[in-house]
């Protein structure tokens, strides 16, 4: 099977960002963004996904955080992309409810081609420590648009924005995982009727 890993650099007047991936890893991952909370969510989305990650970006920091990190959710986005090529063989749909502690996030997905997010998480505090936890939704909408995957996230319940948004990764990690496995009952075949996952 060719390798399915993908490099990708992109840069901006306001970041510049080096990602890489392998989808068939062990979930080693290296995260440098200079935003703490973001790199240990970047690191759970590597650990439960067993996809390989390697992240570097320098961004625009003293503004705020949100361009690294919606721009590091667009250009992981492209890298998985590129990473799946035509999407042969892959198993494509997965759905998961996660939780931990007194949290509890479903994430469901298709790795179609066409890009779409359904977000459905409410965080009752507008940060952690000082990452504002409106850029959990960012990433993931960046992030979805650029995979060309759709992705469905809901939180159910849930008291500790810490928490909402590591079951926000993990369980996004985990569909991701089981997604983009190669089903052996079908390695060689598109799995879609229309015989194309390129939108």
């Amino acid at each position: 099977m060719t390798a399915r890993t993908a490099e990708i650099s992109r840069k901006t007047n306001e970041t510049a960002i080096s990602v890489t991936v392998n989808l068939d890893g062990t979930g080693r991952h290296e995260m440098k963004t200079g935003i703490g909370f973001f790199d240990h969510m970047l690191d759970q989305l590597a650990r439960h996904s067993l996809i390989d990650m390697a992240v570097s970006a320098e961004g625009d920091l003293h503004i705020d955080d949100h361009h690294t990190v919606e721009d590091t959710g667009i250009a992981l986005g492209q890298a998985l992309a590129k990473a799946l090529g035509d999407r042969r063989g892959v198993t494509r749909y997965a759905s998961l409810d996660l939780a931990m502690d007194e949290a509890l996030t479903r994430a469901a997905i298709d790795v179609s081609g066409r890009p779409f997010l359904v977000w459905h998480v409410e965080f009752p505090t507008a940060k952690v420590g000082t990452f504002d936890t409106e850029l959990v939704r960012e990433f993931f909408q960046a992030f979805a648009q650029n995979a060309g995957i759709t992705l469905h996230v809901q939180n159910f319940y849930g008291a500790n924005s810490h928490h909402i948004a590591e079951t926000c990764f993990k369980a996004v990690a985990r569909v991701l995982r089981m997604a983009v496995e190669i089903d052996p009952r079908q390695a060689d075949a598109i799995p879609s009727t229309k015989g194309t996952l390129n939108g």
